[in-house]
């Protein structure tokens, strides 16, 4: 029966950036930055490890843009 691979998520406070860990067995061959998000690959082209650089920035933005997206809505039971 194969394992499954779990995916590991971490935050670095200090280093403001927000990673996932897609695969802990491939080797990182290289890597692509689109903005502020930085995708390493395997030699085959797997994604291995995504990193989103200035990580409380996006989430900033994306708490305003859900906000700003509520505003008027009308809730009820």
């Amino acid at each position: 029966m194969k394992k499954n691979n779990p995916i590991k998520i971490k935050y670095d406070l200090e280093a403001d950036v927000l990673s996932w860990e897609l695969s802990q067995k491939a080797k990182i061959d290289h890597a692509t930055e689109m903005e502020n998000v930085v995708v390493h690959f395997s030699k085959e082209n797997t994604p291995i490890l995504v990193e989103v650089l200035l990580a409380s920035k996006l989430f900033k933005k994306s708490e305003e843009k859900i906000k700003e997206a509520n505003k008027g809505l009308v809730f009820s039971r």
